[in-house]
């Protein structure tokens, strides 16, 4: 169906016709599932321009544990390999790499938030490697490239194409900030650029490019579309998302209170579908994790502030 032309048949047949909408201010965010809290201690090293270590401790409730508990009535315990993808399993060569996955005891309800663990450990594990790559004096683009080249060559080709899509140069222009990011999960490599601009003291997100290899491609639009949405969603919570509580009560009840992207402040965004690696990844989740680092990443380049904590609204001033 065209979509675009049947919204506009509709249009003339509703014009003339008086509509009463209404709204109504339930209190929706009060009674769902969570995206867990979570916190990343890193220590990491450099020497002579590479990267030498990385010991990363992650905690959070288990999604997997509490969800799938909720969902098929039974007890779930043990290891949760989901709690750190995106995490332990990058494709980066760095010599004397570990990750630790420390699973909190439940506080709130959570569940299934897009793309999961992968959503936070995304902001973690990518932005050490942007600090790795300033401790080091070297550009953060081509820091992640060879750290790519030397263990997976899909994981490096989506850094080549966002280089070559965005025009990548290490210096910016005042006024304005890029930031790169990369993330492997659900199967799929994933690297993007978002650039900012400092406007009067507002900070306006202005262009995003995306690369991600799937493998065999059946319907590159719907991928674009997955991939573009993935963007929208990560930048949206890494701006504005947060659930706060008070009195044991979640102070936010609707979208008033819990912003969002709207379509004055998203960026230009271009994606690139790649086909080269041999297997079929995911779709849906790989485009929300490099999100956040690639705006904190950005926001660096631009101020000079490393951010550590999201959302980052707390820190900077969106337009």
């Amino acid at each position: 169906m065209d979509y675009a032309n049947r919204a506009v048949q509709i249009a003339k047949q509703l014009k003339g016709t008086p509509v009463q909408l209404t709204w109504s201010r339930e209190e929706d965010m009060r009674h769902d599932y969570y995206r867990p809290g979570a916190i990343g201690r890193y220590r990491a090293a450099v020497k002579d321009g590479k990267a030498l270590m990385v010991h990363g401790k992650i905690a959070a409730q288990s999604t997997t544990q509490e969800g799938a508990a909720r969902m098929l009535g039974l007890p779930m315990s043990g290891p949760d390999k989901g709690h750190v993808d995106a995490a332990f399993n990058q494709p980066l060569a760095i010599p004397n790499f570990r990750v630790e996955g420390y699973i909190a005891k439940p506080m709130i309800p959570v569940g299934f938030w897009r793309s999961v663990a992968a959503s936070f450990n995304g902001f973690f594990s990518d932005s050490i490697i942007d600090e790795m790559a300033h401790k080091a004096g070297r550009d953060p683009l081509e820091f992640r490239l060879e750290l790519a080249r030397a263990e997976w060559e899909p994981a490096a080709q989506v850094l080549e194409a966002v280089r070559e899509m965005s025009g990548w140069e290490a210096k910016t222009p005042d006024g304005v900030g890029r930031g790169v990011a990369f993330a492997y999960s659900f199967g799929t490599p994933v690297a993007q650029v978002i650039e900012v601009e400092d406007r009067d003291g507002d900070i306006a997100i202005t262009r995003a490019w995306i690369a991600a290899d799937l493998g065999l491609a059946i319907d590159p639009q719907n991928i674009e579309a997955q991939l573009f949405s993935g963007l929208t969603y990560g930048l949206s919570a890494a701006c504005f998302g947060e659930i706060t509580f008070d009195g044991g009560a979640v102070e936010q009840e609707n979208f008033p209170d819990y912003d969002a992207m709207r379509m004055p402040n998203m960026p230009r965004v271009e994606v690139a579908v790649l086909q080269n690696q041999k297997h079929m990844g995911g779709a849906g989740e790989p485009g929300t994790p490099p999100a956040a680092p690639a705006l904190a990443n950005a926001l660096f380049d631009l101020t000079g502030t490393r951010a550590r904590e999201l959302p980052l609204n707390k820190h900077f001033s969106f337009l």
